[in-house]
């Protein structure tokens, strides 16, 4: 309630008045009761005593002016207890009075009292007794009563003085408990709405109070408070600006975990990575959100040992990713331990360690053999193993072939390492897809022809004009075709054609020959990869034509892109830039 400490305070105040006020008609409601009874008392006892104790017959005879004077009823008892005097009622209605409890007292102290109801008059009465005594003898009892409604009277008039005297006391608190119920409450008031707006968020200054109390000093300690904390809340702002930007350029995956092992925070570079294949992977453990096994032992690894732990991970359920990934602790955190994870991303590395395994392998196999053909026939004829001449020459012409074939195999790692390189200067020129495919087509007419394999050209006249370099296109097409004829079976076909898409030239080659497995198709281009390596060997070529062309490709800034079925054919589509011709 945003009043309630002032109706706090308020209540205090009015219940400690309150308690003030019963407690203090509790004290005068008695003593009023117990001085206007003793004033009576002592009345009923002078008139009592002035009583002519010698005389009592003449005073029987005179009870009545007694009584109007004392303003009580006046009894005369005998010493034997019976009444033979009474200013009210007839003696011959009353019994002995020797037994009431003032009539004892007097015989056993010389006066008594007693307050009780009396039956006769119907109201409580207060009865005082003295003895009458002749030469120390009880000769009978004088007893004076008096009705206390006199009393009850007197007690209400005044009590009811005192109440309206409270009443207007009680009214005045009121007023005095409002005013400081206010002033405790104001500055409480205010520190309530600094804090609010403190915690809401909202643009504070610092809070004044004109008191000289505890509040001055609570509203000073609150200042250094917010002073402190907007300081730290500074620092802290900065330090995660600086981490975030840091965990935002690392081309590192980053990956923190909570006190309750359940990711915290993602960076970018790991959403690249992982959220395509794993989606929203926030407040969810490693197990939950990778579901791999090698990851989650790394991190018991570390959970137990507490210890920096390095391993190489496969994620990834559609396209499998490896990562070398770092386990540690995150400090700073008292209380609340956080664990980072750092994903390195080496998929590239491996692939490129597995090609250049596979290259080493592969040009050390192609340059072995024909190496060990030329040293095999050389030696036999330096050792003189033949002395035919026929035999001689016909080393020298395998081993020249053999020469020849290493020159091709060097010939053509230069070519890749050149365009790789960028030391191949490509000079670029509209030319006629029809022009570049009478240039390539004659080059492999004649392998072709051996086989009886018939070549279909579908390139219309004028059609199409490509943005390339001329020879290194008739390079492209003629290592394509060479290809096509080398993989298709005897009395086969190639067709050849042009299509326009969007702002590029197809230049497309399809072949009925021995197609290749859907799974290989990925590898073509690769140095040295060959689908069927004898049946490669045996045709001859270097492995490297489909690496050239790529590179070529690529220097040219198109594409090449291969579609092929096993026993039914392969399609390769080239695509090349539009000439200005074209575009226009």
């Amino acid at each position: 309630m945003k009043r309630n400490l002032f109706f706090k305070i308020l209540f205090s105040y009015l219940v400690i008045v309150s308690l003030s006020f019963f407690v203090l008609d509790l004290l005068i409601k008695d003593e009023i009761k117990k001085v206007l009874t003793a004033k009576i008392k002592a009345e009923l006892l002078t008139y009592a005593e002035l009583i002519d104790l010698s005389a009592a017959k003449v005073m029987s005879e005179q009870i009545k002016q007694i009584a109007r004077i004392s303003g009580a009823r006046v009894t005369l008892v005998d010493e034997q207890g019976k009444v033979f005097a009474d200013s009210e009622k007839d003696i011959s209605s009353l019994e002995n009075h020797l037994n009431r409890p003032e009539v004892q007292e007097a015989r056993l102290w010389g006066k008594g009292n007693s307050i009780r109801y009396s039956q006769s008059i119907g109201v409580d009465m207060l009865y005082m007794a003295i003895t009458m005594k002749s030469k120390s003898q009880i000769t009978g009892y004088v007893r004076l009563a008096r009705p206390l409604h006199d009393v009850q009277n007197a007690i209400e008039q005044v009590y009811q003085s005192i109440l309206l005297a409270m009443i207007i006391a009680a009214v005045i608190a009121l007023f005095i408990a409002l005013f400081f119920s206010y002033r405790l409450a104001a500055p409480i008031r205010a520190l309530e709405r600094f804090t609010e707006r403190l915690r809401k968020g909202d643009p504070v200054e610092t809070i004044f109070l004109e008191t000289s109390d505890e509040t001055k000093k609570l509203a000073d300690n609150i200042n250094y408070l917010v002073d402190e904390l907007r300081s730290q809340i500074r620092q802290a702002s900065e330090e995660k600006s600086k981490l975030m930007t840091a965990f935002t350029s690392m081309t590192e995956g980053v990956l923190i975990l909570d006190a309750e092992d359940k990711i915290e925070f993602i960076n970018s570079a790991l959403s690249n990575m992982l959220s395509e294949q794993y989606g929203d992977i926030s407040g969810k453990t490693l197990m939950e959100a990778f579901r791999d096994v090698d990851l989650q032992k790394a991190f018991l690894k570390f959970k137990q040992t507490q210890a920096t732990v390095s391993e190489e991970v496969n994620l990834g359920s559609i396209e499998q990713v490896t990562l070398n990934v770092s386990i540690s602790s995150v400090h700073n955190y008292p209380g609340e331990e956080k664990v980072m994870l750092v994903f390195h991303d080496v998929t590239r590395l491996k692939k490129l360690e597995k090609i250049r395994v596979d290259f080493v392998a592969n040009v050390t196999h192609e340059i072995r053999t024909p190496l060990t053909a030329i040293i095999g026939y050389l030696e036999t004829i330096q050792t003189g193993a033949t002395s035919s001449n026929e035999d001689v020459k016909k080393f020298i012409a395998i081993s020249l072939k053999q020469a020849g074939r290493l020159n091709r195999l060097v010939e053509d790692l230069l070519v890749i390492s050149k365009i790789e390189l960028g030391e191949i200067k490509l000079h670029f020129e509209e030319v006629s897809i029809r022009d570049a495919f009478e240039g390539a087509i004659p080059l492999i007419e004649a392998k072709a022809g051996l086989k009886k394999i018939n070549i279909q050209d579908n390139i219309q006249d004028n059609l199409l004009c490509v943005w390339a370099d001329r020879d290194r296109l008739t390079q492209i097409l003629v290592n394509i075709l060479d290809n096509a004829v080398k993989f298709t079976p005897e009395k086969g076909m190639i067709c050849i054609h042009a299509e326009q898409k969007d702002n590029h030239a197809v230049l497309i080659i399809t072949d009925t020959g021995i197609g290749v497995p859907k799974e290989e198709i990925s590898r073509l281009g690769e140095r040295f990869y060959r689908v069927d390596r004898s049946r490669s060997r045996e045709l001859g070529g270097t492995g490297l034509g489909l690496s050239i062309v790529k590179h070529l490709m690529s220097a040219h800034g198109g594409k090449i892109e291969i579609e092929s079925q096993i026993g039914r054919g392969t399609k390769v589509s080239l695509y090349f830039t539009l000439g200005h011709s074209n575009k226009e």
